[in-house]
């Protein structure tokens, strides 16, 4: 065989693998037929393509450099912008910033240059509307996205069509028009299913999709494009650039179901593909996912070690952090935090998530004017069918600070509305701490039956889950009232536990993973509140009253 024919052979296969999505094999066969005799402008695209989706990002770039100057050599214009524009938005893709905007300048002069209306002048906008979008401009990314759009029905590009209406989809929600903006963005499903995309930018459109829906608090929504990025993904075992955000996306969804151990093996199988795409953007998601799952599960050393790390690379550790600190007994420490971030914050998902630990923080604080407000505050940030979890998260703050006011009757309905959310989200632990409230409410109302019913539901969820510091706390609501403990709180009938074992301040720090100081300020709390003088006394004072 000559090396003609075996080249001919290998550009054949190539092409018949890039067509099935066998996108490693077709880069291979593509790569070969190349080293032996350089691809044409078509072939290079494909190259280009397959490269930067297996995560060959240098490779791709260089296939399209290449296109791009074949283009430019036969005075083709149109073709030479197109090629430096795959160029500029991958670098963008991948935080190439500077090397990104520059092959973008050369495509506009490049067309500038030679006078020429084309389609590509459409795929220009797209970066320049992104970007006005980043920087808070709706408006004027709406008017670009809309100005692509033009171009590409006067050209008739299906794919410029699709990606500038997600554009427009996307820029109407941000801005408040939900509604409006969800009915483009749902017919771009259609597009992508279709395969009427791009391959590079179905992963693109999938990412931002999501990420956008849980900004408006649409369960629905992104679990259904989560489901089809996950088909999607599965579908080219190859694909590289957007299976760890996939991966990732899914451990979130797993965590909010019950799935606690699926989520934390999901979410690492997501650090592994991402640590193939150094500097990713959401890589640091991971650490933070998995000290959520430590955070719920009581492993609070491995969780406080995941949240640093988490904000070692770039991400926020809140609100987590503060309520790992809430479970350790730093209320100060957990408060100062998230007043600083909810200062700085105005994105309303980031703002939502931590107004609702906010208001758990201050009711343990028993700061209830706070609480109040930063619940009213939460109930105003959206209501509605999109925004289902956003309601339940703050039927679920106001009720709390009702029952915590004395107003059991009052917060009854407000917490079995969010109980209802939850349980229809399929979200068992959130269900199940509502359940505790209801009990709580119930046992105020002298509905003993309902409440020991309640809690007991919520105990043997907690248990199913692996929830061992609600499970801790479970306990502390089966220890005797306020008035026969003597005005105790549930953290300080803990510590009155552990002084009757004989155990030290610095050993009951070490069991509650709270620090000495915190011990010793219980301690002269439950001096206070016993009347007594000595550690010998409150221990008697604890096996008299069956606290031990």
């Amino acid at each position: 065989m000559t090396p003609e024919t075996s080249t001919n052979k290998d550009l054949v296969h190539g092409r018949d693998l890039y067509s099935k999505r066998a996108w490693g094999d077709a880069y291979a066969q593509l790569a070969s037929a190349d080293r032996t005799r350089p691809l044409a402008e078509e072939d290079l695209a494909r190259l280009a393509t397959t490269a930067f989706l297996i995560g060959k990002d240098v490779e791709s770039a260089q296939a399209w450099t290449r296109a791009h100057e074949d283009a430019l050599r036969r005075n083709d214009a149109a073709a030479a912008a197109r090629y430096a524009f795959h160029v500029g938005f991958q670098s963008l893709g991948i935080g190439e910033f500077a090397q990104g905007m520059g092959w973008l300048a050369r495509a506009g002069r490049v067309l500038d240059d030679a006078a020429l209306d084309c389609v590509e002048r459409g795929w220009l906008l797209i970066p320049q509307a992104i970007r006005a979008a980043d920087e808070g401009d709706f408006g004027g990314a709406h008017a670009l996205f809309t100005q692509a759009s033009e171009v590409a029905a006067r050209f008739g590009d299906r794919e410029l069509t699709n990606m500038a209406r997600y554009g427009r989809g996307e820029t109407l929600i941000r801005s408040g028009r939900v509604a409006d903006g969800l009915a483009l963005v749902d017919e771009t499903m259609i597009a992508i299913t279709a395969g009427e995309i791009y391959p590079s930018v179905v992963g693109t459109l999938y990412c931002s999709a999501i990420e956008m829906f849980k900004a408006i608090f649409d369960l629905r929504r992104a679990q259904e494009w989560t489901a089809a990025l996950s088909r999607w993904c599965e579908a080219q075992p190859d694909l590289v650039p957007f299976r760890g955000p996939c991966l990732l996306f899914r451990a979130e969804l797993m965590q909010l179901h019950g799935a606690w151990s699926d989520a934390m093996e999901e979410s690492v199988r997501a650090g592994e593909w991402l640590a193939r795409q150094p500097g990713h953007p959401i890589a640091a998601e991971v650490f933070y996912r998995q000290a959520e799952i430590h955070r719920l599960r009581g492993d609070l050393t491995k969780a406080d070690e995941m949240y640093r790390e988490a904000s070692r690379r770039g991400k926020t550790s809140l609100p987590g952090l503060a309520l790992l600190r809430l479970a350790q007994g730093q209320i100060d420490a957990a408060l100062a935090s998230l007043r600083r971030a909810i200062e700085e914050t105005h994105d309303r998902a980031t703002r939502g998530a931590l107004l609702a630990a906010y208001v758990e923080t201050l009711l343990s604080a028993k700061d209830l004017r706070a609480a109040r407000a930063a619940a009213v505050e939460l109930s105003e940030l959206g209501s509605g069918p999109p925004a289902r979890l956003l309601d339940a998260i703050a039927a679920q703050a106001m009720g709390s600070v009702q029952l915590a006011e004395g107003d059991a009757r009052g917060a009854i309905p407000k917490l079995r509305s969010s109980w209802s959310a939850w349980r229809d989200l399929d979200a068992p632990y959130e269900a199940a701490r509502l359940r505790v409230l209801i009990g709580l409410a119930y046992r105020a109302v002298h509905d003993e039956d309902g409440a020991e019913m309640e809690l007991d539901a919520a105990r043997g969820v907690f248990q199913e889950l692996g929830a061992a510091v609600d499970l801790a706390r479970m306990d502390s609501l089966s220890a005797p009232s306020e008035a026969t403990a003597g005005g105790l709180t549930a953290r300080e009938i803990e510590v009155l536990r552990l002084i009757a074992t004989g155990r030290t301040n610095h050993a009951i720090a070490i069991d509650l993973v709270i620090s000495d100081k915190t011990v010793a300020r219980h301690v002269s709390n439950i001096f206070d509140k016993l009347g007594v003088s000595s550690r010998a006394a409150a221990t008697a004072y604890a096996y008299e009253h069956k606290l031990v």
